[in-house]
């Protein structure tokens, strides 16, 4: 999954140009802030504060190094512009090779090994968890870790809490869950693996400032120098095992979602095309299996927070589905409500918005991060987007401020229409990588009677101006 691809069609460069050319007509805030080191995960943290014109948000990310300096989880405070503030004219004036303003480096972690995948808990989303080149989950007290300082020969810095279970690397597929910390994995064992990490959190939750000891909380401490990597001291850990290991995929586990509702439930998917709906209640084989659920690997699925039968699924074969878990297979094989082509390449994170229970985002190895809305579908072509001749259905934004692979994004659910992305750049700008927090502009997503009537009101003030 991490040698995937490069974009196809016209040159990078003149789509770029073009993008950017557009950026004051279609951005209301956009902050462009290029990375040293490549990050394969972006990931919100809490709100800090609210002021006048901006909030103050954490934001997590890493350095996906060389080795001539440490891997990092690296903890970001960002000031996200509010809306209808920023200039038109400023959001374009950036330059691709300089750091934002916006963006500032607040934490330091040395991470043991690269950081794949990052994803906060939602109920206190100051404790994170990683999945490295290893077997093991590690937990994180983002605040309570000390700041370090990522020199080469420097120690790793110590996992919270580290969760055992898989049999083999599980490099990317993690999810925590909205209702409970649970947290859940998948894997190169092909087991989608699920813990709680109650006995734990109590003690992080309740004071997330407290100094811990590495057995609080009925867990086991662990010597772990796998989790290191190897080539380190051992990380003196507290570990949990799981709650539960679930087997039914016949290749890698490369994506796990939890049900918006319950913990209980949950689903996966891998590079045997499968989708997998699991119900821990009823034992450790699949509820409902789809087969050949796309035509290539999946590499990722999220769960409809605001509609529980709705489920998306991005694949090696371009292309984003999405599935009703009341009617899942017809004829023994997946049966998507939709299938959405808008992608040269394949994609690589699918998400839905936390704002409006019929759009998502999905982001690709083509560089391009399109943003959906399913009830348009069928519809009277009415918004701007689908002007152009040949859009696709439900397609109604698309973010071309990358020039290489976007490897993962997530709308703020603190800031709605909000969005920071990330793209692995090392083979279009000689490495490194893109970071952008950026919100299109309302006019676009509004209901078109309201956005109509502002419209006139502005052309009503220009007149008067003029005469």
């Amino acid at each position: 999954m991490k040698e995937r691809g490069k974009g196809t069609g016209r040159s990078v460069d003149e789509r770029y140009t073009q993008w950017k050319s557009l950026v004051p007509v279609l951005y209301d805030w956009l902050a462009n802030h290029n990375l040293v080191w490549p990050s394969l995960s972006c990931r919100w943290g809490p709100q800090l504060e609210q002021a006048t014109y901006k909030n103050r948000q954490r934001l997590y990310l890493s350095e996906q190094t060389d080795g001539s300096v440490p891997n990092t989880l690296v903890i970001a405070n960002v000031e996200v512009v509010k809306p209808r503030v920023a200039a038109a004219e400023h959001i374009s004036q950036f330059n691709e090779e300089a750091r934002s303003p916006f963006v500032k480096k607040f934490k330091t972690i040395i991470h043991p090994g690269e950081v794949n995948r990052i994803r906060e808990l939602p109920q206190n989303s100051k404790i994170v968890a990683t999945h490295t080149d290893s077997p093991d989950v590690l937990i994180w007290d983002v605040e309570a870790q000390p700041n370090r300082h990522a020199v080469l020969g420097a120690s790793t810095s110590r996992p919270d809490l580290i969760l055992t279970g898989h049999k083999d690397n599980a490099e990317f597929a993690l999810a925590m869950s909205p209702t409970e910390p649970f947290v859940l994995s998948g894997g190169k064992d092909r087991y989608v693996v699920l813990w709680s990490i109650q006995d734990h959190i109590s003690t992080l939750a309740a004071d997330p400032g407290s100094a811990k000891s590495p057995g609080s909380g009925g867990t086991n401490n662990k010597q772990s120098s796998k989790a290191a990597g190897g080539n380190d001291k051992p990380v003196d850990s507290p570990s949990i095992e799981p709650r539960g290991v679930y087997m039914g995929h016949g290749d890698t586990v490369e994506d796990v979602t939890f049900c918006p509702s319950s913990v209980q439930e949950f689903c996966s998917v891998g590079d045997d095309s499968c989708l997998i709906l699991w119900d821990a209640r009823t034992g450790s084989s699949p509820a409902i299996k789809v087969e050949k659920a796309h035509h290539a690997d999946l590499h990722c699925v999220d769960w409809n927070p605001h509609d529980v039968n709705l489920i998306l699924t991005g694949s090696a074969d371009n292309t984003v589905r999405m599935f009703d878990r009341r009617n899942l297979t017809s004829g023994g094989v997946g049966s998507p409500v939709h299938t959405f082509e808008g992608h040269n390449a394949a994609v690589l994170c699918v998400q839905w918005s936390p704002d409006k229970s019929s759009v998502f985002g999905s982001s690709a190895e083509d560089g391009i991060l399109n943003i959906w809305d399913h009830e348009k579908i069928g519809k009277k072509l009415e918004t701007l987007g689908s002007k152009v001749p040949n859009s696709p259905p439900g397609l109604f934004f698309r973010h071309a401020g990358h020039r290489d692979k976007v490897v993962d994004f997530h709308w703020n659910s603190s800031d709605p229409w909000t969005i920071v992305s990330v793209s692995d750049d090392g083979e279009s700008t000689g490495g490194g990588g893109t970071l952008q927090i950026w919100r299109m502009i309302d006019l676009i997503y509004r209901p078109e009677e309201e956005v109509l009537a502002e419209l006139d009101k502005f052309k009503s003030h220009i007149l008067s101006c003029t005469s």
